[in-house]
């Protein structure tokens, strides 16, 4: 299904409420099916979120878990420590081509009983469950904090626990930090010293105890990006986030300042407003947050001005090659683009094309960054419903800001 985007003006002020964090839901529906005593609230809503689930409670030898990322990598784990089952986790023919290899390595190293059905290094696996009793392995610093995550999650449940070193310059640290701070909250004793991660083996069962899912950091980004296109004084509010959050897209709000956009907290709630007009060019390092690479560099083509981004070497096996997307969709609007590895370099640009249909390449973070757009020009979401997999109903959010959006 496509979507016309028609050039929108939006209300003053507005309140959407997000659903929770994709990151921290995935983590915790995994803890959860590991210790049983915890109960969710706020759980995300999305598509990943909802295959998680539904893969964690599978009772079948074959998992398909789709588009979703983040189920793939931690599932991996999960099935491997899942004493007497053995499990083939399969996914999309994207999912296929997006590699697995590092994480399969390092569990192979602790012991973990997992074949290739296909293609050497990539998807669908079959893993035998076991009992894993080694308890140290190392992992290049650099990789996706997916893949560290994924290790870290079961660490509890090994034997004799995890000592994980990370060898170079660590990326995604938000990440990783994240998944320390929900085994904290679970009584699991953890450390990380320098390069190195310790998880202690969970010998005792948990108190039942209730966590709440925060709401979604990289589904808000779309909405400081619509403030920073939108007039000085514009204003929306979001909910449920916390003041500390573990979500390292939360820098989103030091970002958006640089664009003149202000937040303030109140109640596990977020007001962003447009306080002032910043078109200076931009410049910034994401390496600790890519997901929101896309949503900034729309930004500032959409405000005509220049950016350098970089610390995106992730960026090249998600749920398309996302630089090559956006490179390939904004000079299709009348962009400049220059991409690296690990680099997007947007020229200023004053004009925008009309009426250009967006590729969204099943990415559902290309169709919501690109969104925004509406306030400047009209333009047409392809495969619009893409956005499922981490937030059904942005659609409907942004009908209730004031965008006019038609089938």
């Amino acid at each position: 299904m496509n979507f016309t985007l028609h050039k929108s003006v939006i209300n003053k002020q507005s309140t959407i409420k997000i659903t929770g964090s994709k990151s921290e839901s995935n983590r915790l529906l995994l803890l959860k099916a590991l210790y049983p005593e915890i109960a969710l609230e706020n759980v995300s809503n999305s598509d990943d979120s909802c295959l998680m689930t539904k893969a964690l409670d599978s009772k079948e030898q074959v998992v398909d878990i789709h588009h979703a990322g983040t189920a793939m990598r931690f599932l991996t784990s999960y099935f491997s420590v899942q004493e007497g089952r053995e499990t083939i986790l399969t996914g999309s023919h994207r999912m296929k081509e997006r590699p697995i290899k590092i994480l399969v390595a390092a569990l192979r190293e602790l012991g973990a009983d997992i074949s290739y059905v296909e293609n050497e290094g990539y998807p669908p696996i079959k893993i035998k469950g076991k009992k894993i009793t080694k308890n140290k392995v190392s992992l290049k610093a650099n990789v996706s904090s997916q893949y560290i995550s994924s290790l870290l999650l079961i660490a509890s449940k090994l034997e004799n626990g995890l000592e994980l070193t990370l060898e170079g310059v660590i990326t995604s640290i938000p990440y990783i930090k994240m998944t320390l701070s929900l085994l904290d909250e679970l009584g699991v004793e953890s450390s990380f010293k320098n390069n190195v991660i310790t998880v202690k083996p969970s010998t005792k069962n948990l108190t039942t105890k209730t966590l709440v899912v925060e709401s979604d950091w990289s589904s808000a980004s779309y909405f400081f990006s619509i403030v920073a296109l939108s007039d000085v004084g514009t204003e929306i509010t979001l909910s449920s986030y916390k003041e500390n959050s573990l979500q390292g897209d939360s820098v989103l709000v030091e970002i958006y300042k640089h664009f003149g956009v202000e937040t303030s907290s109140y109640n596990n709630t977020i007001t962003i407003k447009k306080v002032k007009q910043n078109n200076t060019p931009k410049t910034f390092n994401l390496v600790n947050a890519p997901d929101i690479a896309q949503t900034i560099a729309v930004t500032c083509f959409a405000l005509g001005i220049s950016c350098d981004l970089t610390g995106l070497h992730t960026l090249k096996i998600k749920e398309t090659d996302r630089l090559v997307a956006l490179k390939t969709e904004i000079e299709k609007l009348g962009g400049e683009v220059r991409i690296t590895n690990e680099s997007l370099h947007l020229s200023a640009n004053k004009t925008i094309k009309s009426g250009v249909s967006i590729e969204t390449y099943h990415d559902h973070r290309m169709a919501m960054a690109f969104a925004p757009l509406a306030l400047k020009t009209e333009l047409v979401i392809k495969e619009s419903m893409v956005v499922s997999k981490s937030y059904p109903t942005f659609w409907e959010d942004l009908t209730q800001l004031g965008f006019k959006i038609t089938q």
